[in-house]
């Protein structure tokens, strides 16, 4: 077993966080504060961003580093759908002029959104659950949380924020009519979130980043895959990919992207559990030059073999 750079193996080193871990998952709501990638953030004790953003992980960074390439050449407008405790909209905030809308669905984020972002001017916050359709938005759910994060189940809670449809939303905030950049988290639900926001948005062809993630996906009922024809309809033909640890994986259209999605899937890397990805329009020349400068290797994809379900 090899030593890390400070002389602790890497297996001590999971053992070890594991079990921190599951003694804050043991009072999970508590209000900690923590100095984040440069920013600090009002947190629950359970979240992991501080231990997923620990010394130089580039986790996270790849979205600010899109912000802040889109904003030297204009006015920033962010809608960050899953936003959480108000993180992604500080880093923002934190490397470039920016608007950001904040929507939030799980009340029990808010206080903590709040906190953190509520009275920054450049901030407005939507205590509301995104739905692609006024037919999902008339359904209940209920939040399943872990680790500083939420999914939502078919269910009931108190704890869940009415529910808004993209169309609503723009009709809702007028700073929205400026959008630029769409960033979407909501651990599964973003397959069919991302592309009824596109469409909602669709003359004014936003930049998309979101969060590619199968498995949660599956368990929402929805096949992951659908995403890219969708989005490949609209206009979306050229996209960046970074893995879950915000390391960039290259470059690639709908048809390398798919192929690499049922390779994702099959698991045919272990370290690589979910993707981050930028979607750029066809008629998105700068966007498509920035995305180019922030992940310079164009991704060849290997076709899957057939194998085992």
């Amino acid at each position: 077993m090899t030593p890390s750079h400070d002389g602790v193996p890497p297996l001590a080193k999971r053992i070890r966080k594991r079990l921190e871990w599951g003694v804050r998952d043991l009072w999970p709501h508590r209000r900690v504060v923590r100095e984040v990638q440069g920013v600090r953030l009002a947190l629950p004790w359970s979240h992991r961003l501080p231990d997923f953003a620990d010394g130089d992980s580039p986790y996270g960074q790849n979205l600010v580093a899109l912000a802040k390439g889109l904003a030297a050449s204009g006015p920033l407008v962010v809608l960050d759908v899953g936003a959480n405790v108000g993180d992604s909209a500080l880093q923002i905030l934190d490397a470039c002029d920016a608007r950001i809308v904040c929507v939030e669905g799980d009340l029990a984020y808010l206080p903590f959104l709040e906190e953190n972002v509520g009275a920054r001017p450049e901030c407005r916050i939507e205590a509301s659950l995104l739905a692609p359709t006024a037919a999902k938005a008339a359904g209940q759910v209920a939040p399943v949380r872990a680790g500083g994060t939420t999914r939502f189940v078919a269910g009931s809670s108190s704890q869940v924020a009415p529910a808004v449809t993209p169309t609503e939303l723009r009709l809702r905030h007028p700073w929205t009519e400026q959008l630029r950049l769409v960033k979407s988290d909501t651990d599964g639900h973003d397959v069919a979130l991302v592309p009824a926001v596109a469409e909602a948005w669709a003359d004014l062809r936003p930049v998309l980043f979101f969060e590619y993630d199968p498995k949660p996906t599956r368990l929402n009922g929805t096949d992951p895959m659908t995403v890219w024809p969708a989005l490949e309809a609209l206009g979306y033909r050229q996209f960046a990919v970074w893995d879950n640890g915000g390391h960039p994986l290259g470059r690639a259209g709908v048809s390398q992207l798919a192929d690499a999605a049922l390779a994702l899937e099959k698991g045919s890397s272990r370290a690589v559990r979910y993707w981050d990805v930028a979607a750029v329009h066809t008629e998105d020349a700068e966007a498509a030059a920035l995305i180019e400068e922030l992940v310079p290797a164009p991704w060849s994809v290997p076709r899957p073999s057939p194998g085992p379900d």
